[in-house]
């Protein structure tokens, strides 16, 4: 057979039998491994054969006939027979670009396994349905618009430092409407560029070890920037301003205004405030034992004040109740978010909200003279210690008469008659 023209191609007629007929490139001049291929159906392709380093055959199609002219598929052939001649697979490379998710077909399916409790946080504990909540609107409201619909292998460190940029810039910032409250207000900025670069490296992570993308990660080198740490802290006067506020609430903010006593008496995060379980509560031994927190489980001590406030809040409670703060069916725990919100702006306290009153707390405890080791043991922060973690199962003398003396000071600002003296 001659070298592949156009008169050669256009002489090629199918196979009556239902056969592919192939017809490769010979004589002078001619292509090893470059060809044409003809279908049943009479459509016929430039395509390349070449072996593999293992020793496997394959093909390749480059283009259609009628499309391509002899020489421009020549001249592919050629470069794709070079590549394969130095080790490379263009036929599985294609391949692979070919079933490459986009961006954000690979969030969603990190999405979805992680509302299985699939995906674990570096405590090895499947991510909290509250944290997976922020990760969806992490993505739908900054990755997939900047970068959903780029394929995963494209994606280069380059790609995620523009997206970042864009997102310090404000680009994605806006009013958007919520699932069940209301809506949602995105800012972006620098903090919320660096979580979001966060987010993404971990997703990739997660899908590497699963062989949805190969190679480096994209989000390692990206430069961001953390922004200051938050160190809003109420005062005695705002703490009473706060105090004056929840004496005063009307019966259906009353428990907003209870989870905020609670957290102000306890340093404990509005999540794990707000979905106490009463088994959790252990009047006894002046401690709360959360089943599930942000650093897994995790007993607290409280003081006086958290216990009492407790007390008359079972007091109150049906006697079969399951949590501290039931919702109306009573299956499950009352979202207070917006009625906090609510009571620190009756308050004044607009620039504050809940986690500052754990801050609150700490600083209160730092100024009675506790050691860090103390305020981290106090607000359940992760221990280290493998007696800590698994042995240690109520908190000693020495931590309940300091969360007791805590509580005391701050109960002593919210009910506005001073603040008892650091020793």
């Amino acid at each position: 057979m001659p070298k592949i023209t156009k008169r050669i191609v256009d002489a090629i007629q199918p196979d009556p039998t239902g056969r592919e007929v192939f017809v490769w490139d010979d004589g002078d001049g001619a292509l090893k491994g470059f060809g044409v291929r003809m279908m049943p159906s009479g459509i016929a392709s430039y395509l390349v054969q070449y072996r593999t380093q293992s020793g496997r055959t394959r093909r390749l199609v480059i283009g259609r006939v009628g499309v391509l002219t002899p020489d421009e598929a020549r001249r592919i052939a050629g470069s794709k027979l070079s590549e394969a001649a130095k080790g490379a697979d263009p036929s599985q490379e294609r391949h692979e670009v070919r079933v490459a998710p986009s961006v954000a077909e690979l969030c969603e399916q990190y999405l979805e396994a992680a509302r299985a409790g699939l995906v674990v946080t570096r405590f090895r504990r499947p991510k909290r349905a509250s944290t997976v909540a922020i990760d969806e609107g992490r993505v739908k409201r900054h990755i997939v618009p900047l970068i959903g619909s780029t394929a995963a292998d494209k994606v280069t460190r380059a790609v995620v430092q523009r997206m970042a940029d864009a997102i310090a810039q404000g680009k994605t910032a806006g009013t958007f409407k919520g699932k069940t409250r209301g809506k949602a207000v995105v800012t972006g900025g620098a903090g919320t560029a660096a979580r979001v670069v966060e987010l993404l490296g971990g997703i990739w992570s997660w899908a590497e070890k699963r062989g949805f993308v190969a190679g480096s990660n994209p989000a390692h080198g990206v430069e961001t920037a953390h922004g200051d740490a938050k160190d809003r802290t109420l005062s005695a006067e705002e703490l009473a301003a706060l105090g004056k506020v929840l004496g005063v609430s009307s019966p259906n903010l009353k428990a907003a205004a209870s989870a905020i006593r609670l957290i102000a008496l306890t340093g404990m995060r509005r999540e794990e405030a707000c979905g106490l379980r009463w088994k959790e509560v252990d009047e006894a031994s002046s401690c709360i034992r959360l089943e599930v927190s942000k650093t897994g489980r995790s007993t607290r001590p409280i003081g006086k004040a958290a216990v009492d406030l407790l007390r008359s809040l079972r007091k109150e409670a049906k006697e079969d109740a399951k949590f501290v703060f039931p919702n109306k069916s009573g299956e499950a725990h009352a979202d207070l978010k917006a009625a906090i919100a609510d009571q620190f702006d009756a308050a004044g306290l607009v620039d504050a909200r809940s986690h500052d009153l754990r801050r609150t707390f700490a600083t209160n405890a730092a100024d009675e003279g506790y050691s860090d080791a103390t305020i981290g043991e106090l607000l359940g922060h992760a221990r280290r210690g493998v007696t800590a973690r698994h042995y240690i199962r109520r908190p000693d003398a020495a931590l309940i008469a300091a969360a007791d003396r805590v509580a005391a000071r701050i109960a002593t600002a919210l009910d506005n008659m001073g603040v008892l003296p650091a020793i």
